[in-house]
């Protein structure tokens, strides 16, 4: 017998062997049906996989990231199979479950494969699901792995088997297909109800440029048609609200070739929106105590050895650049937080000065592969509202919390209610991967937990994901659509303040190491701005939007009464523009409810006289007539409302 553990505590016993699927049959024959995934000792296996020995085991179903993961690979195996069927021939690269469903990189031969080929693979894939046929996991020899895939002439594979040790390679198999494989999978693909394959693109072997590019196919399915039916609902509205597209409506960004792909160009209108956002943090952060510094764009290519960067994301950035100094060499900065040391650096410090926090929006630059750009979302130079706060140990705990308060005020300031956080933490064994002094970290990592129960803030804890440097603080924001992203992180970093020596003189008159806090609450300007559009299909809150207010004379007659107006708008720091087309006034209303202008202010003979604007709200309709002036006032009041609405909250 086996003693086999649960997550709540309780233990049973069972004889040696026995699976996590009959497992779950002696708890619920419900729990059984709804299964997917099981966790044995923190490992995620498969259903059938015996268990031989004492162990703790969590049952996943779809609602658990580990029973969503088993499910989209069991399907990348399955459209293989049917792939394997309809081209003979065909060689698989890789094909991984992803967040959201699942991709196979493949290697059709003479044929090709078109975005009006995927019913076809579909019809093929329903086909094969009815068969039930069960997923069976075998183990091999490198050896005979090897041989079995040059057998197929499957130069991927055998690519791929080359580098593995021998006896840890597995292979899954289904009806007529064998795929190279660590799994987990269902035990059958009768679990596989509803299939979409969603999109056909090309993809580079193994990311890499100079290698052979494959077509990757796209695809998800889920265990209800229903499900799927919302999902497909989901997705033409994301379409609808895709950054790229809004943002060339509303004309807020642009790319060029001739300036390079994925460095974004922002127009005036966006930069109008960004600098926004970056004014309402800016305000924040000097009520939070931040000095504001601007560093360079390149730095000495030593200053990123010294930090780490180079060895981090040397091999993603742009080449080193040569000066006519020969030795010489520069790099466009990968991250604002060396530069930041340095400052620190620049001026002795008693324990009395800290916490020293310095803000700054920085640009910096990754050399992100083409295919993997991606409108704002990503892209090869980008803006960080980046922060890095030096503190003594002991105040860890506070200026987290007050990290955590700015957070909260952009997410309320923005509408993103639904949020979580994951606490990453050093692994409970394996202490060696972390540097930095066994007292601080556990002081750096209660502090988190403290912050965390502190402002009422539930959260996830992750033991093994903290960084080698130390714990951080991730935020994960659900948008209209009910998409997860990651947005604004703290971390604490005992490794920066080491690598470059950084000292503050303490009240025993001694040296210490301060302790380094990133935040970056936006994470990237660029990011931030696509996921923001996306959100609110580009109706942004009245403070933030490009353009307030349109004003539409309703003909030519009042075109100098429209520009009165909006010249006194303006004034009052309202963002105004006329729209003096000598077009219907209907057909003016429309094409600005189409550009999310909130407040549109139709002008005729009546207004002129009366010195009034007939006021009609975006989504809202016709709202009255009124004064210049009290319209004016009504506007300034309401934005005023908006970004200052956090000050009350918060005790500084």
């Amino acid at each position: 017998m086996i003693k086999i553990t649960f997550p709540d505590g309780s233990i049973r016993e069972y004889e040696s062997g026995i699976t996590p699927m009959q497992i779950a049959e002696s708890i619920s024959p419900r729990l059984a049906k709804e299964v997917l995934a099981a966790g044995v000792n923190g490992e995620v296996r498969d259903l059938t996989r015996p268990i031989t020995q004492d162990a703790s085991v969590k049952l996943y179903k779809w609602e658990d990231p580990e029973g969503r993961h088993a499910y989209w690979h069991s399907s990348a195996h399955l459209m293989a199979e049917a792939l394997e069927e309809l081209y003979p021939g065909i060689k698989f690269g890789i094909g991984p479950a992803i967040e959201q469903g699942f991709y196979y990189d493949v290697d059709p031969g003479t044929a090709t494969i078109k975005e009006e080929d995927l019913p076809k693979i579909e019809k093929r894939m329903q086909e094969l699901i009815k068969k039930s046929e069960p997923i069976v996991r075998c183990d091999i020899s490198k050896a005979d792995a090897l041989k079995m895939f040059e057998d197929k002439h499957d130069e991927y594979k055998v690519e791929l088997i080359s580098e593995l040790q021998d006896g840890t390679i597995t292979l899954y198999k289904q009806g007529g297909f064998t795929d190279l494989c660590r799994g987990p999978h269902l035990p059958n693909t009768g679990y596989i109800k509803a299939v979409k394959l969603t999109s056909v693109a090309g993809a580079y072997w193994r990311g890499d440029e100079k290698r052979k590019q494959l077509t990757r196919i796209y695809g998800i399915t889920f265990p209800k048609k229903k499900m799927l039916d919302e999902y497909v609902a989901m997705i033409e509205e994301a379409k609808k609200r895709d950054h790229r597209k809004i943002g060339k409506e509303l004309e807020l960004f642009t790319f060029s070739q001739n300036v390079g792909a994925g460095l974004p160009l922002w127009l005036p209108r966006g930069t109008q929106l960004r600098l926004q956002l970056e004014d309402f943090l800016k305000k924040i952060q000097k009520k939070f105590g931040y000095k504001q510094v601007i560093t360079p764009h390149i730095g000495n290519i030593q200053l990123y050895k010294t930090s780490g960067h180079y060895a981090k994301y040397g091999a993603d950035s742009f080449r080193p650049i040569t000066t006519p100094q020969e030795g010489e060499e520069f790099m466009l900065k990968p991250m604002n937080c060396p530069h930041h040391c340095e400052i620190y650096k620049s001026s002795p410090h008693s324990y009395r000065d800290l916490p020293v926090r310095l803000a700054e929006f920085g640009t910096v630059y990754r050399y992100e592969q083409s295919g993997e750009l991606h409108g704002l979302t990503r892209v090869r130079g980008f803006t960080q509202d980046d922060a890095h706060l030096f503190c003594r140990p002991d105040q860890i705990k506070e200026e987290f919390c007050k990290v955590m308060d700015i957070i909260f005020i952009i997410f309320k300031a923005l509408d993103f209610k639904n949020f979580k956080a994951q606490i990453s933490l050093r692994d409970k064994v394996n202490r060696e991967k972390y540097i930095g002094a066994e007292e601080n970290w556990e002081k750096a990592e209660q502090a988190i937990i403290e912050a965390c129960e502190e402002k009422g803030l539930p959260a996830t804890i992750e033991y093994g994901e903290a960084a080698f440097y130390g714990p951080k603080l991730d935020f994960m924001v659900k948008d209209a659509l009910g998409r997860e992203w990651q947005l604004g992180t703290i971390q604490v970093d005992y490794n920066l303040p080491e690598r470059f020596e950084l000292e503050y003189t303490g009240e025993d008159n001694q040296k210490h190491r301060p302790v380094m806090i990133h935040r970056a609450p936006f994470g990237s300007m660029e990011r931030f701005v696509a996921v923001l559009i996306e959100h609110t299909a580009g109706k942004f809150p009245l403070w933030l939007t490009p353009d307030q207010v349109v004003v539409l004379p309703i003909s030519e007659r009042f075109n100098d009464y429209a520009y009165k107006v909006a010249k006194e708008l303006e004034m009052q720091d309202i963002r105004v523009l006329v729209d003096d087309r000598n077009e219907k006034i209907g057909r003016k209303i429309r094409d600005n409810e189409l550009k999310r202008i909130p407040y549109m202010l139709i002008v005729g003979e009546k207004e002129a006289e009366n010195q009034e604007v007939s006021v009609r709200k975006q989504g809202e309709g016709d709202q009255g007539s009124v004064k210049i002036t009290t319209f004016a006032e009504q506007i300034t009041d309401e934005v005023n409302a908006m970004i200052n609405a956090w000050q009350a909250e918060i005790d500084f």
